[in-house]
């Protein structure tokens, strides 16, 4: 089993590196759960969120067979893409946290490539 404080070091080994390639763009950082799928772009100057999407909304849970799965988290992708280009960011840091870029995770980042996202 991984331990709270190995989990907490990557994210934050994540983050430094984000930090020096970042230029002032807002972050899009992910949460994953055992049962859901979180996303939202988040602008660290100001440290405003600016959009935000999950697999607990509404609109999302009612046409989704589950909220922890690959097909979940390319809804979300989806939808905080269209979040994103109303808010008026077209480019953002993909903040994968402390979870490897694999499985929902990808599936998030690739879907919200496709929305029009750049990385």
């Amino acid at each position: 089993m991984v331990s709270k404080v190995s989990v907490t070091r990557r994210a934050g080994r994540v983050r430094r590196k984000l930090k020096q390639v970042s230029s002032e763009r807002p972050r899009l950082s992910v949460f994953r759960s055992s049962k859901n799928i979180y996303a939202q772009i988040i602008d660290d100057v100001k440290g405003h969120t600016l959009a935000a999407a999950s697999t607990l909304e509404k609109d999302l849970k009612g046409k989704l067979k589950s909220g922890s799965d690959a097909a979940a988290a390319t809804e979300v992708g989806k939808l905080i893409a269209e979040r994103a280009k109303k808010a008026g960011v077209g480019k953002v840091v993909f903040d994968r946290g402390p979870y490897l870029y694999h499985g929902r995770v990808k599936a998030l980042a690739d879907a919200a490539r496709e929305g029009g996202l750049e990385f």
